[in-house]
């Protein structure tokens, strides 16, 4: 009789094979250059800008697919690990897209594709909107890379056809999703604040690529039941939920030097968050009349950004905003005690009180 997998060794298998996930990321960017051969040099600097975007990632997403692989039965390593992989893959063409769309050439602390191309075009002497030209083809063309390599290693992964159909048709519902999400995004800066649907924009945008389809992915693959699969798509919704809840907090009052990214870029952009809807909804005049100063402004300065920040504590909107991400977490956790069998159970919850409290 196998011995019984717990919590801990559950853990030690998902660390362990993220080493591989990484070694598999590496290997497809590193190889696919060579499939064309003619494309020339800037075909395979453009892969290698890709490769770089690896670097510094939580690698979240392919360790919840390990984990319900493994933690629901799955014992081929091989097979699931180019599939975890893709997730990584997948996420990485989403933030690639995601800094076009928020004109942002930083990620994580370092120039993202696009900062990493203007900073190679700097010494050229171009005109600027041609360098800007180059740019945005560096990235957008990276990013379709990247969206192309998520089915192209599912496709190649030593798995069962239905099992690779199964996956690729989450990757698909993750993709639209995401496009909705962000479309929803960036439309919203034509309705009020106080109308935003920043919980829609989130579940779209965050929850079902990032949580609820790498969840599913691993567990499909292990072979897990319907009724697994509903509960781990609830326990991925309310995960996602509580992460942008979080991550848009952070957004605002987050340390650059520990999140990597400003805490300006979000108020300059006037960026629709269930924080800032409810800033809006519960300021008074001098309050409102403050955010309507500073938020939105592209010239926003630390000073102004204090005001904001200020209002958006008196208002109650960032104590109400992370008593929600609480809520959700909480959800989260309750699901995954009560309805997912050990050792994936603990893992989850783990994962759950791991994001509730992070810094970054």
């Amino acid at each position: 009789m196998a011995p019984v997998m717990t919590t801990q060794d559950l853990h030690a298998w998902v660390h362990s094979r993220l080493s591989l996930v990484d070694a598999a990321l590496t290997a497809h960017v590193e190889g696919m250059p060579a499939d064309l051969p003619q494309a020339g040099a800037e075909y395979r600097r453009l892969w290698h800008r890709l490769g770089e975007q690896f670097a510094g990632g939580k690698n979240l997403r392919p360790a919840l697919t390990l984990a319900a692989y493994s933690g629901l039965g799955g014992d081929n390593a091989d097979a699931v690990v180019p599939v975890a992989a893709s997730m990584e893959m997948l996420h990485t063409a989403m933030l690639v897209h995601d800094d076009i769309l928020d004109h942002d050439e930083v990620r994580r602390g370092r120039p993202n594709v696009a900062g990493t191309r203007r900073a190679e075009l700097a010494a050229r002497r171009l005109p600027p909107a041609q360098v800007d030209d180059h740019v945005m083809t560096a990235a957008l063309l990276s990013g379709d890379l990247a969206l192309s390599s998520t089915y192209d290693m599912i496709a190649r992964a030593s798995l069962p056809a239905h099992h690779r159909l199964a996956a690729l048709d989450l990757v698909t519902r993750a993709i639209r999703a995401t496009i909705a999400g962000e479309l929803l995004d960036m439309c919203g800066d034509l309705s009020s604040m106080e109308d935003a649907d920043a919980l829609t924009v989130a579940e779209l945008k965050t929850a079902t690529y990032s949580f609820v389809v790498p969840l599913l992915t691993g567990a499909t693959i292990a072979g897990a039941d319907p009724t697994m699969i509903a509960h781990l798509e609830r326990i991925g919704t309310a995960l996602g939920l509580s992460f942008q809840l979080v991550d848009d907090d952070l957004g605002v009052f987050g340390d650059p030097d520990v999140t990597g990214k400003t805490n300006l870029s979000d108020l300059r952009a006037g960026k629709r968050t269930e924080l800032m809807r409810i800033a809006h909804v519960e300021a008074d005049p001098l309050q409102r009349a403050i955010l309507d100063r500073h938020v939105g402004d592209p010239a926003l300065t630390d000073t102004g950004a204090a005001h904001v920040r200020q209002v958006l504590i008196d208002t109650g909107a960032r104590e109400a905003t992370l008593k929600l991400a609480r809520r959700h977490a909480r959800q989260a956790r309750r699901i995954a005690s009560e309805r997912v069998p050990a050792p994936l159970s603990g893992y989850l919850t783990g994962v759950v009180d791991m994001l509730d409290g992070r810094p970054s």
